[in-house]
C-alpha cells in the first residue's frame, strides 16, 4: 500500500506543518549531517514551490521541494525548476519514501526539464527517475554533489 503524500504550497500549510518541516529538515541536515549553511529560505514561501511530503503521527517522515528559480536556471542549462531538500527521518529509512515522493514529483512536473543536486552517494536514486550527472562533481555544503538534470518525458 503507498503511502498518503501531501502536496501545498507554503500558503497552504497548517501551523504544524510549517513546524514538522522545518523539524524533519533541521534534525537530518542540521543535527545528522552537520549542515552549517542555510538551510530554510526563501524558496519555501515562495507561491510557485510545491511541497510534498508524507507523515505519520510523530510527524514529517519524508519531504521534498519543487522550485522554480529563473536565477538558477543559468546553472542548469536553462532549466528553472529543481528538486531539492529531499530527506527521509532516520527511523523510515528503506521503505522506499523518497521514491515515493520523486514519482509524485515526476508524475506532476515530469513534462518539464528539471534539475537537482544530488549528494553523490544517492545519484543512482535520481537515475532511477531520468536524472543524468552533467558537469563535475562540486561540494556544496561540505559534501560531495553532482548537479543532474531530466528531460521531459517524451523527450
Amino acid at each position: 500500500m503507498s503511502p498518503t503524500i501531501t502536496a501545498k504550497p507554503w500558503n497552504q500549510f497548517t501551523r504544524d506543518e510549517a513546524f514538522d518541516m522545518a523539524k524533519l529538515r533541521s534534525d537530518v541536515f542540521f543535527l545528522e549531517q552537520r549542515i552549517t549553511e542555510e538551510e530554510l529560505d526563501d524558496h519555501d514561501r515562495d507561491a510557485q514551490t510545491m511541497h510534498y511530503w508524507i507523515s505519520d503521527r510523530r510527524g514529517f517522515v519524508a519531504y521534498l521541494r519543487v522550485v522554480v528559480d529563473d536565477d538558477a536556471a543559468a546553472e542548469h542549462r536553462g532549466v528553472p525548476h529543481s528538486i531539492g531538500r529531499v530527506v527521509v527521518r532516520p527511523d523510515r529509512r528503506g521503505e522506499g519514501l523518497a521514491k515515493n515522493l520523486m514519482q509524485q514529483a515526476i508524475d506532476d512536473y515530469g513534462h518539464l526539464h528539471l534539475a537537482l543536486h544530488a549528494q553523490t552517494y544517492v545519484a543512482d536514486l535520481y537515475r532511477q527517475f531520468g536524472f543524468e550527472p552533467y558537469g563535475e562533481p562540486f561540494e556544496e555544503a561540505g559534501i560531495p554533489h553532482l548537479t543532474m538534470l531530466r528531460p521531459p518525458a517524451g523527450a
